[in-house]
């Protein structure tokens, strides 16, 4: 009895001392800025001085800055509607690339090159794709006769602009979903058939739902990453210096947050904006795991 459980200690330190760097690195680099950022979101910090306690006042601003109304829309307009379009323009692309054969493997890499492009570099190409006077869509556009809008100063077109250029960056989850799709067993399909279903029944019945769990993986990871939008926006509109007109229709939550933080030295607002942010986020995300109960097929037709 003694024996067995000195080697379950054993065993148990030197599980302990493998994952030791996991444990350090996520008590350094995440548990204690979370309870930190949690303080500071308490507090009137500028960085120079030290934090000054002032409770949940920073959270009472949040309330009567407009500025985060319009954030928040911006932001809650582009993920709602840039969601849905990406995973239907990559679930288009997965079942397209399912039936290119052996040319596949070249599509795959061709799709996934943009996602390896920084971040910056598609803000700068946003604005040259996108210039309402010699850009290359309007330019595009143009020849069919069709009167290209101004993508980068018309606030009513700034985010249908940044939506679209978006959808770059698809090559991730094609790949997944094209991995999914060729994980749906081909009975499936020969049964349908043998019943006379057509092409949308059987994707309607089989492909769909079998697929489920990849689309919902994706659409919770992108919808994460909707709300944090920041990279190509700001690139696009803010860097250097940037004061176009279309500045409050690409004013990001993200955004928004930087600003406060390291523009005006607002570190405790802007903590207090994460903050809300991080709830906002997590008040999707469950609502997404709810409907996933009724939606997602898991294999041995269990749900969740």
């Amino acid at each position: 009895m003694r024996s067995r459980r000195r080697a379950k200690r054993r065993n148990t330190g030197a599980a302990l001392l493998f994952l030791s760097p996991w444990l350090i690195g996520f008590v350094v680099f995440t548990a204690w800025p979370l309870i930190y950022s949690a303080y500071l979101s308490l507090t009137d910090y500028d960085v120079i001085n030290d934090p000054r306690f002032v409770g949940l006042d920073n959270y009472a601003r949040l309330l009567e800055d407009p500025k985060i109304a319009t954030a928040l829309a911006n932001t809650a307009f582009f993920t709602f509607i840039q969601v849905p379009l990406y995973v239907i323009v990559s679930l288009v692309l997965a079942l397209l690339l399912q039936r290119a054969g052996r040319s596949s493997g070249f599509f795959r890499t061709v799709f996934f090159l943009p996602k390896m492009t920084p971040p910056v570099a598609v803000g700068i190409l946003f604005l040259l794709l996108f210039n309402g006077q010699n850009g290359i869509i309007n330019t595009v556009l143009g020849w069919f006769g069709i009167d290209g809008p101004s993508w980068t100063t018309d606030p009513a077109w700034v985010k249908p602009g940044l939506i679209i250029m978006s959808l770059w960056t698809v090559g991730a989850s094609v790949i997944i979903l094209l991995a999914a799709l060729q994980n749906v067993p081909a009975e499936l399909y020969e049964s349908a058939r043998m019943d006379g279903a057509g092409f949308w029944r059987q994707s309607w019945s089989i492909t769909i739902p079998m697929i489920s769990p990849a689309l919902f993986f994706i659409i919770v990871v992108n919808t994460i990453a909707g709300f944090q939008t920041f990279d190509e926006a700001y690139t696009a509109f803010f860097g250097a210096g940037n004061t176009t007109y279309g500045n409050d229709a690409a004013l990001f939550y993200v955004i928004y947050l930087f600003q406060q933080a390291f523009q005006f030295l607002h570190m405790g607002y802007a903590a207090a904006m994460a903050w809300v942010l991080f709830v906002v986020i997590m008040i999707v995300t469950a609502i997404q795991l709810i409907v996933s109960r009724r939606l997602v097929y898991y294999e041995g037709g269990t749900e969740r």
